[in-house]
């Protein structure tokens, strides 16, 4: 079936047309109609009425929503964190798990295949992103300490033997971490530095051997400091390395937001929402890979003080990216779905463009999400 969404600001990477039409055949993204173009005809035609049409957004980092987590390991819940997902924006994901037992490891990713291919009506699942068990005790965070262990191929092959595991963040300074890179590399598997005290020299050393990609940028993490360079120090300087953030005041303050964007451009800055279960839910008492998690004002915390993951729906860290960095919005729609399709090797994803999935979040002028639509099918409307 073809579609054409007319009189629409057409957002994408490098694009922000006024007055724009895109045509869809299928699927697909067929072509970008620039305005005062003559319509071509299709079998169905919607007046966007100057509403913003973007590329829909593509959360690589989290872990729940709606009261439910992956690592529930039931169906219920991925249907529950697939279909709020949509109402944020989200036309796609990454099903990310905890330090928890192999065995409720193996059962996410189980579930999470089961999702993949017979789900029809929430937010399409693209793969698994492993946070964890791979840490160490020091850079722990609010991963369960009970289920560390050092990094281990053999379990990433028996996990992407189940559903396909695109992404594995590790403490980069255990034993056996540049060759555990290497292999996951030669699998097209991204690995990323996460939950690290090591020093710049170990990030040069896994950086040379394939880790291109920064888990929660700057949160458990060496910090920059003028004689320790560290991770933080890393990412800004090496051109070649993605990084993620989380834009929910609380992770990053709005100075750092603003400096990563200046330092490292769009190009390489992927937002994340690293969301627990209690995002889009009220504040009260949660978990987290078996840990108590209190959450108060919306900011999640296990007893301890530390942060653990965040309550922040998509569609609002990216108000609050236009908010703080005034870029404009063709350059900060960069962040949201095509640099992590980019960083992680998804073709087909993050522009609104001809052949490109027809993945794409209609917007009021606010940038507050109407419609959600996933392979060109609308599957969420408010």
């Amino acid at each position: 079936m073809t579609t054409l969404l007319k009189n629409c600001r057409l957002i994408s990477p490098d694009i922000d047309l006024d007055g724009a039409s895109l045509l869809l055949s299928g699927d697909r993204v067929e072509r970008i109609v620039s305005p005062g173009a003559e319509l071509p005809d299709a079998e169905q035609v919607l007046d966007m009425s100057g509403k913003i049409v973007a590329p829909g957004y593509l959360d690589i980092h989290c872990h729940g929503r709606g009261g439910a987590d992956f690592s529930d390991g039931d169906m219920a819940s991925f249907e529950t964190i697939g279909n709020g997902k949509l109402a944020d924006g989200v036309t796609d994901f990454l099903a990310t798990t905890l330090s928890v037992s192999l065995d409720d490891i193996t059962k996410t990713c189980r579930t999470a295949e089961e999702y993949r291919t017979k789900n029809k009506t929430g937010a399409r699942l693209l793969g698994m992103h492993l946070e964890g068990p791979f840490f160490s005790p020091e850079g722990a965070g609010a991963q369960n300490p009970a289920f560390l262990r050092n990094p281990d191929i053999a379990l990433v092959d028996q996990w992407n033997a189940i559903c396909p595991v695109k992404k594995v963040s590790f403490s980069p300074e255990l034993p056996g971490s540049a060759e555990f890179t290497r292999e996951l590399v030669k699998r097209s598997i991204m690995p990323s530095g996460a939950h690290s005290l090591a020093p710049y020299e170990t990030f040069e050393e896994m950086r040379l051997a394939g880790m291109k990609h920064l888990t929660h940028f700057c949160n458990v993490l060496t910090p920059l400091h003028h004689l320790k360079f560290g991770f933080v120090g890393g990412g800004l300087r090496a051109k070649d390395v993605y990084v993620e953030i989380i834009t929910d005041g609380v992770h990053l303050c709005d100075e750092m937001i603003d400096l990563i964007l200046m330092v490292k451009g769009c190009e390489k800055v992927m937002m994340i929402t690293d969301s627990m279960r209690a995002a889009g839910m009220p504040d009260g008492d949660y978990s987290l890979g078996g840990l108590p998690v209190i959450v108060k004002n919306g900011r999640a915390t296990i007893p301890s003080g530390r942060v653990a993951g965040s309550t922040l729906l998509y569609h609002n860290g990216v108000k609050h990216m236009l908010d703080v960095t005034h870029l404009p919005p063709k350059e900060i729609i960069k962040c949201t779905s095509w640099n992590q399709a980019r960083s992680l090797g998804l073709t087909g994803y993050g522009r609104l463009e001809p052949g490109y999935y027809a993945d794409l979040v209609v917007l009021d002028t606010q940038w507050n999400p109407l419609e959600t639509w996933v392979g060109g099918v609308p599957r969420w409307r408010k």
